[in-house]
């Protein structure tokens, strides 16, 4: 981040950088987080800081801990580690970048980490973290095109139980709904929060790739899968690429982006797919993949061969397939109801000329 004028205030014995709002504009995916009504939400791309999109709410963080200053993912999310008893002040900002004046309510809200992906609940529902945060001013009139400053406070109690918690801090507007309707739209944007709570110093972040294989994706594309475990004291937020060298020919490819969805709860395990080129050689190849999370980098190499492709099937083999049977089915349809009608043997009653099904006489020998 560009060099700037930097500000510290002193805010639970920890000095703070306030930054300016040209550092940081509404923050991208990986950090904002914006739902419908009553939805959860994921969040799973590489954290950045992005352009605020105009037409929309927005929300940011102002200031980060001057210890954290060089961490990417410490100026998108609160992110601290607090003993019991502990309060700390953040600054965040709301943006409205419509044209028209928007009321809008600040509120923190549970959030989990399910199947390596950051989940801000909908509303208000609590855990433990949510009710130790409050917000002020908890409600605005956002003019077109203003920004509101908003203080949030994190107050952890003496009797906490140590261990990390996961929250979002929820700036929310409600449209008013049309005459008739009866449907109110609900929008949010929020910023994550990630503390930890215990004696002394946290144990620092850290992660291991435990495996670097070759498979194939459902549709046949060649795909490496590392498989990452946090063996240290905070969820990470993970980013990456992968090179392959040294292919057939002495060919190169990549970068290749990681497809992540990948926040990692201390002590978890999850696989990080990177798709590849359906024309890529199967190899061998020298891989090396690289991932990140904040200022923590790992890489791992292999020497790998992508499995066969399963051939598929040409479409008119399914085709034809798909008659065969049809056919079948309707010669067993008439066998049956021939062998229902009929008696072996007998010959069928002439009626008016005609033959009458189901109708039968039995011949009666001469006395």
């Amino acid at each position: 981040m560009k060099a700037v004028p930097i500000r510290l205030t002193r805010a639970a014995r920890r000095y703070v950088i306030t930054l300016p709002r040209s550092a940081l504009a509404v923050l991208g995916v990986g950090a904002l987080l914006a739902v419908p009504a009553g939805a959860a939400t994921t969040s799973s791309a590489r954290p950045t800081a992005q352009a605020a999109v105009a037409g929309s709410l927005g929300v940011q963080l102002r200031d980060v801990p001057v210890a954290e200053a060089t961490d990417p993912l410490a100026q998108l999310y609160i992110i601290d580690h607090l003993h019991p008893g502990t309060v700390i002040h953040r600054l965040i900002e709301v943006s409205n970048t419509t044209t028209s004046r928007m009321p809008i309510v600040l509120y923190p809200a549970a959030a989990t980490i399910d199947n390596g992906s950051f989940v801000g609940a909908g509303g208000h529902t609590p855990n433990n973290l949510s009710t130790w945060t409050s917000v002020s001013p908890g409600a605005s009139d956002l003019r077109a095109g203003g920004h509101l400053t908003a203080r949030v406070t994190i107050a952890v109690p003496r009797d906490a139980s140590a261990g990390e918690q996961y929250a979002v801090v929820w700036a929310e507007t409600r449209s008013t709904p049309p005459a008739g309707e009866g449907i109110t739209e609900i929008s949010r944007v929020g910023v994550r929060v990630y503390l930890s709570v215990g004696a002394g110093g946290p144990r620092p972040p850290t992660f291991t790739i435990q495996s670097l294989t070759a498979r194939r994706a459902r549709d046949g594309r060649p795909m490496v899968v590392a498989t990452v475990r946090n063996t240290g004291g905070l969820a990470l937020d993970m980013y990456g690429a992968l090179q392959l060298t040294a292919g057939p020919g002495g060919s190169r490819a990549g970068p290749f982006p990681a497809d992540l969805g990948s926040t990692l709860p201390i002590g978890d395990t999850e696989p990080i797919k990177i798709i590849l080129n359906e024309q890529l050689p199967a190899g061998p190849w020298n891989a090396i993949v690289t991932l990140h999370s904040g200022l923590i980098t790992n890489s791992a190499r292999a020497t790998i061969t992508f499995p066969v492709a399963e051939a598929a099937s040409p479409p008119y083999l399914a085709l034809v397939g798909i008659a065969i049977a049809l056919l079948v089915i309707a010669s067993l349809i008439v066998a049956t109801r021939r062998r229902r009608g009929a008696t072996p043997g007998l010959p069928l009653e002439e009626v008016d000329g005609a033959a009458s099904s189901g109708t039968w006489r039995q011949p009666v020998p001469p006395s």
